[in-house]
């Protein structure tokens, strides 16, 4: 079990790099509340298409849940199978709830003295200490990924999602529960809290399994970080980007790899 949730970690960390392929995602079950005493239920995976499990769960080890005043908000009977996890979120404020999936760490190659392959996958914080500082050929790549939805009770607002300044966020100009087939929605995508400009973006509706095209939206970032999208109908839409830079923070780690995933209810009018 501890090996089958660490590949599955592991994968879930990667899988914002491997463009043609594997598409990690969260999917609750609606994602606006009307009324007191709501809960959501929320599925988590790395799947083949959208959005069905058929590939790998992601753990919960990375789950972080903003509630509309700003707090950590807690889940509620999480469980981890073969191919999905699970998780229920009791929507005990009224506003806007930020569900997300949080990958930070360094990866680390090297050799050992006898010449053979070492490996090593940790945070920051321990690379000092766990990994030899006279390793022979180390090589080190930092990645940092949010794979994300919002789900509303009542009114919507703002405050849970106000970016962190850290990595590659996405701004709601527009606010992602308030989305409807045939309108245009806008965003702006941010690195470290500074516009990122020219972003290559990927938009896919769900129920690939059903169709033999992906009809993938493609759009990109302005000069601003901005961009648009016109929702063509309604339905869960999975949306990608990913990009490289080198402000990493070990001196070791050359690159560091950036990504962003989200999950959006589009409603009909």
């Amino acid at each position: 079990m501890k090996s089958r949730r660490m590949l599955a970690l592991a994968l879930a960390a990667a899988i914002p790099f491997t463009a043609s392929a594997h598409k990690a995602w969260l999917l609750p079950s609606q994602t606006v509340f009307a009324g007191d005493n709501a809960w959501v239920t929320v599925d988590a995976a790395v799947s083949n298409d959208l959005f069905y499990f058929n590939h790998v769960p992601i753990p919960l080890e990375r789950l972080a849940i903003t509630a509309p005043d700003g707090s950590r908000a807690e889940s509620a009977n999480g469980a981890t199978g073969k191919y999905r996890s699970v998780f229920d979120v009791e929507l005990k404020q009224s506003g806007t709830y930020r569900i997300a999936m949080v990958n930070s760490g360094l990866f680390a190659n090297w050799e050992d003295a006898d010449g053979k392959p070492k490996r090593w996958r940790g945070t920051v914080a321990t690379f000092a200490t766990e990994v030899p500082k006279d390793a022979k050929n180390l090589q080190v790549s930092q990645s940092l990924g949010r794979v994300e939805t919002f789900v509303t009770r009542g009114a919507p607002n703002d405050t849970a999602l106000k970016p962190s300044g850290e990595g590659l966020e996405l701004v709601a100009v527009t606010h992602p529960n308030d989305l409807f087939a045939g309108e245009a929605a806008t965003f702006t995508l941010q690195i470290d809290g500074k516009p990122a400009a020219d972003l290559d973006i990927e938009i896919v509706s769900g129920g690939t399994r059903y169709r033999n095209a992906q009809n993938e939206i493609k759009v990109k970032t302005g000069a601003d970080g901005k961009f648009n999208v016109t929702w063509p109908d309604a339905g869960m839409y999975w949306l990608e980007v990913a990009t490289e830079d080198d402000k990493t923070s070990v001196a070791q780690a050359k690159k560091r790899r950036l990504s962003y995933v989200a999950t959006f209810e589009v409603l009909p009018q």
